[in-house]
């Protein structure tokens, strides 16, 4: 449950953060544009590894919870 609560509440930073837009305008050739692209793909995989880091701790805290209740 937390892990959609937590991907739900990141959909909207991914769609905000232009990568549409970036990837339409480094298809035009232009090198400023294509760096643009490339820091936008940098922002969106450093996104991943945070969402993909609470949802471990969710994991995590669940677990000990569980064991916990289990003793």
């Amino acid at each position: 449950m937390q892990r959609i609560l937590v991907f739900a509440a990141l959909c909207p930073l991914l769609g905000g953060c232009g990568l549409t837009e970036t990837g339409v305008a480094a298809a035009g050739g232009s090198a400023a544009e294509a760096q643009q692209a490339a820091q936008a793909h940098q922002q969106e995989e450093r996104v991943r590894q945070q969402v993909e880091a609470i949802q471990q701790q969710a994991t995590d805290r669940t677990r000990a919870a569980a064991d916990t209740a289990d003793k």
